[in-house]
């Protein structure tokens, strides 16, 4: 059995969207997942940017390096991808893709405000069944929000910056869609994984009171978990 982390109980930590040296982040997957471990986290899904051409090498290689980090320490690491400027008509073709793979989460790099993702790629993420979270949604319209509703597919509150400038309308649209929200960090970097107190600042900068915050940051990871049939604890 690994060690408990003593910081677990005052630092839970949830985490479905982060980064390694496989795309554009900075650190091995092992590394990334023992330092979340040091900090607290719980669980942690490890996404890395694909498209058709490293797909199934990413994730081959998180399926490998997430299996031992999750037997050999204390915490759940889930392999996954975050689909990234993919053609809008082949996002899920490769969502079924990569679930086919082994990616335990699938993610979609949404229409943030501050980068020239193709136009229809939230209507394509929200409209497939095999994605899971819509990262950095940006500015999505209220019809794509419901889409994402009825699809059990979640929008994510950000905490990186830049994707995080539309964080309130994403609640506010989500809220009245019904849709599901989850907060992650988009780490690329060590100093980029989420405390508690940080992601709580970013929650109620969403625009959420403490209650609803608190049940972003406990509730809604295990809505998560249950959707991807992961069973936590």
């Amino acid at each position: 059995m690994p060690a408990q982390n003593p910081l677990a109980k005052d630092t839970k930590v949830f985490d479905f969207h982060t980064h390694t040296f496989l795309s554009d982040g900075e650190l091995a997957p092992t590394e990334l997942i023992r330092r979340a471990v040091h900090i607290g986290y719980q669980v942690i899904a490890v996404t890395d940017h694909v498209g058709p051409g490293n797909l199934e090498f990413v994730i081959k290689t998180l399926v490998k390096d997430c299996e031992l980090a999750s037997r050999r320490w204390d915490i759940l690491a889930l392999p996954g991808v975050e689909i990234t400027y993919a053609p809008v008509d082949d996002i899920d073709v490769m969502a079924r893709d990569a679930r086919a793979l082994g990616a335990k989460m699938v993610n979609v790099h949404g229409e943030t405000v501050v980068e020239p993702v193709e136009p229809g790629t939230n209507h394509a993420a929200v409209s497939s069944m095999h994605v899971d979270i819509l990262a950095h949604p940006g500015l999505i319209t209220s019809d794509d929000a419901r889409k994402a509703a009825e699809n059990g597919i979640f929008l994510e509150v950000s905490a990186r910056r830049g994707h995080g400038f539309a964080n309130g309308h994403v609640v506010r649209t989500a809220q009245e869609a019904g849709a599901g929200i989850v907060l992650d960090s988009d780490a690329h970097a060590p100093e980029d994984l989420l405390t508690r107190e940080f992601a709580l600042k970013v929650a109620r900068g969403a625009g959420l009171d403490d209650d609803e915050a608190n049940m972003l940051l406990d509730s809604s990871p295990l809505d998560v978990l249950k959707k991807i049939g992961v069973s936590y604890p």
